[in-house]
């Protein structure tokens, strides 16, 4: 099948209009506000609720606030946490008042910042920082273990833990926790 097309006029011919359709373009975006961020000066504002990294937080005692229950492991999709327990009870590695995890680690490649680790935390001891910008030049770096995560996530100020809060709330509205 042969499809006729239309003879091209004179200014078609010329490609003039579509020259300067071209420069009208690239005059609008050149007298344009620039976007462009000067990155590791400038960073972007994140907006309420954005859900970063997870990290662990220490309390006012500056203790971890981790009691190695592993729920954040087990409710983990993409199983990017890893806790080793203190071990049985009696053990001089569990301490007699806390039960602090022997090991913690957080698979940053694995994790998909999902935050059911923080929403499952009885204690509050994850939470989601406000970054975005996770590097490392091997996948080992990226690992990060109890020690790398107690420093970034920092102390949590709040005295109340989560779960006397929600049973003062029950209280509060004459409900049995």
């Amino acid at each position: 099948m042969i499809v006729k097309r239309d003879k091209l006029n004179f200014w078609e011919r010329l490609y003039l209009p579509a020259i300067i359709g071209g420069f009208k373009v690239t005059l609008r975006h050149f007298f344009k506000k620039k976007i462009t961020m000067q990155y590791p000066e400038e960073k972007w504002v994140v907006p309420p609720g954005y859900r970063g990294a997870p990290y662990l937080v220490k309390d006012q005692e500056d203790r971890t606030k981790c009691v190695s229950c592993q729920l954040c492991e087990f409710v983990c999709p993409p199983k990017a946490i890893r806790i080793t327990p203190p071990g049985p009870a009696g053990s001089p590695e569990a301490g007699n008042v806390e039960k602090a995890p022997k090991e913690f680690e957080i698979n940053m490649l694995r994790c998909i910042f999902c935050g059911f680790c923080q929403e499952v935390c009885p204690e509050e001891a994850i939470f989601l920082m406000q970054d975005y910008s996770l590097t490392g030049t091997s996948r080992k770096e990226m690992i990060y273990n109890k020690e790398k995560l107690l420093a970034l996530g920092g102390v949590h100020q709040d005295k109340i833990q989560k779960w006397k809060q929600k049973a003062d709330e029950a209280k509060e509205q004459g409900v049995k926790p």
